[in-house]
């Protein structure tokens, strides 16, 4: 592997292209010590950013969660994304915008910190072997549970958020497995460390209630797809002890897309013509776009996730 900061090409930051190796920090900044950083994880397919738009909003939504501004218009970002990848030569590749406090204040008090952005892209594979996606990966449970909505900024993409799912990724990979499946605070399924999760269930997909987690533009444009083939979608509470009455198992994120899970824990499953049938429809989304990109369209009530 090839250590992130000794690598060729250019990195946006602030609003100017820098070398690669050049795009440092200072050791006493805010966001490392405190965890104040927002991020997005995006992907370029073919030279077009996937809902690069969703991204960006999403982006300056986090930023004012956490109670700071990021001095670039939405415009700028997106417009240094696509430069990004244009100025690496780079038309396939994972994009990662990224906004923190500087180290102009560091105290638990922020407010004279000012906020600097930066922009890298690299390549990137598929998350998971061929092999793994058609057999599904394994999950195992982890042992933090996400905090409610009333205990941490959970709609915000928030660095510090990342913690307990760097825990948990680090403890499934070296127990074997491929992922931690995270329950909510009351011993609901959440999600697993980097992706939301779906269950089928006689023909109809089921998805926890994203009530302390994001929902994201991956699980979002998924529901859309599932929606536009008939298959109802219900976004609802899921326990534990309900995973034995589900068939299929799938996860869904920017960088998994969307991955079969054959296990998690004790409980297996096998990935059925509904997770591959989305899968295929996806990746087809994501190269050939509707002219109506799915993160812009209002979903009308009754056309909503019911649960």
């Amino acid at each position: 592997m090839i250590p992130f900061d000794n690598r060729d090409g250019w990195i946006w930051l602030d609003g100017a292209f820098v070398p690669w190796r050049d795009a440092r920090l200072h050791i006493c900044s805010h966001a490392l010590h405190y965890g104040s950083g927002v991020f997005e994880g995006e992907r370029m397919y073919g030279g077009r950013i996937f809902e690069l738009g969703a991204h960006t909003r999403r982006l300056f939504k986090s930023a004012e969660t956490l109670d700071f501004e990021i001095p670039f218009s939405e415009a700028e970002i997106n417009a240094a994304c696509n430069e990004a990848c244009a100025r690496n030569g780079l038309q396939d590749c994972y994009v990662r915008p990224i906004a923190w406090r500087g180290a102009e204040q560091l105290s638990v008090s922020a407010l004279h910190t000012k906020t600097h952005v930066a922009i890298a892209v690299w390549e990137w594979p598929k998350y998971f072997d061929a092999a793994k996606l058609r057999r599904g990966i394994r999950l195992t449970w982890a042992k933090y549970r996400r905090p409610p909505a009333d205990a941490a900024p959970t709609s915000a993409k928030a660095s510090g958020l990342y913690m307990i799912c760097t825990i948990s990724k680090n403890a499934a990979e070296r127990a074997g497995y491929d992922d931690a499946l995270m329950l909510d605070s009351s011993g609901n399924i959440a999600e697993t460390t980097g992706a939301n999760i779906f269950f089928v269930r006689d023909g109809v997909i089921y998805t926890p209630t994203p009530d302390c987690f994001l929902d994201g533009i991956t699980r979002r444009t998924v529901i859309g797809l599932a929606q536009g083939k008939g298959l109802m979608v219900i976004e609802t509470h899921i326990r534990p002890e309900d995973l034995a009455t589900f068939s299929e198992c799938f996860v869904t994120g920017t960088a998994a897309e969307v991955t079969p899970v054959a296990e998690i824990g004790a409980q297996s499953f096998k990935p059925g013509a509904i997770t591959f049938d989305l899968m295929e429809a996806y990746a087809r989304r994501v190269t050939k776009p509707p002219e109506t990109p799915q993160s812009n369209r209002k979903l009308p009530a009754q056309d909503a996730v019911v649960a």
